[in-house]
């Protein structure tokens, strides 16, 4: 693989990636921590006990997951509102864009190499019409723009209801306990769909070894040439026509 680096995460990207790493971690913890049910609690009546205990009561324990959602939420809106032109809308823009024939073939052939590998992949997709080459990704390949959509709208739900579980012991009647109750739920199905898309994430990036430089790059800012040739091949060209002509 070439020595070449091109830039592919600015020192804003990188920070917002790490801090969100580190409050959605603390926020699991906390939050599977406050399921008090024993038969509701994916890891039992252990645990509860062992968080609360760290923090000295659940009341404590609440007030730090309140606190530390707070904190997520204000810097996101500090980093949406001086980013938004520059970093944020370039990557909605990028993640929603999705081209149905040439995504839908890289999935198929996506998911057939990595359970049974290239040459398999080839054999089995001919049917289909097509060839045993992966198709040209951008910026984002499309299992990371599903998985980044899935995140987004995964977020605004825990937001949206966290909010209005946060508020019902202020400004809610008891009229308004089944909008609590489903909140509840709603934000624990959110928390669950995206712990695993996180779960997917995370193997995607630092444990497979193909992906590996993309991981790095989320400490360096940069990826090897040969790689963002190989794996983003549209945003790899987009690069090189970018880069200013040699005259003489």
């Amino acid at each position: 693989m070439s020595s070449r680096q091109v830039p592919r995460h600015t020192r804003a990207g990188i920070f917002i990636h790490w801090f969100n790493a580190a409050c959605w971690f603390f926020l699991l913890v906390t939050g599977v921590a406050l399921i008090s049910n024993p038969e509701l609690n994916p890891l039992g009546a252990w645990y509860p006990k062992a968080v609360r205990a760290i923090f000295f009561g659940g009341e404590n324990l609440l007030v730090a997951h309140w606190l530390v959602a707070f904190i997520w939420l204000a810097v996101w809106l500090v980093y949406l509102f001086w980013g938004m032109n520059r970093l944020v809308a370039p990557f909605i823009n990028s993640i929603f864009t999705i081209e149905p024939n040439r995504d839908i073939q890289w999935m198929i052939k996506k998911n057939l190499q990595m359970t049974v590998g290239y040459k398999m992949m080839a054999r089995l997709v001919k049917p289909l019409g097509y060839d045993g080459t992966m198709p040209d990704q951008g910026y984002y390949n499309v299992g990371q723009k599903l998985a980044a959509q899935g995140l987004i709208i995964g977020g605004l739900a825990l937001v949206g209801t966290g909010f209005i579980m946060f508020t019902s012991k202020y400004f809610l009647t008891a009229a308004d306990v089944w909008l609590v109750q489903w909140s509840i739920t709603v934000h624990f199905i959110a928390a669950g769909v995206t712990t695993a898309l996180l779960i997917l994430h995370i193997y995607m990036a630092a444990i497979s070894s193909e992906e590996r430089p993309a991981f790095i790059s989320m400490f360096t800012g940069t990826v090897p040439a040969e790689y963002a040739k190989h794996h983003h091949r549209l945003w790899y060209d987009e690069l090189e026509d970018s880069k200013p002509s040699e005259v003489g």
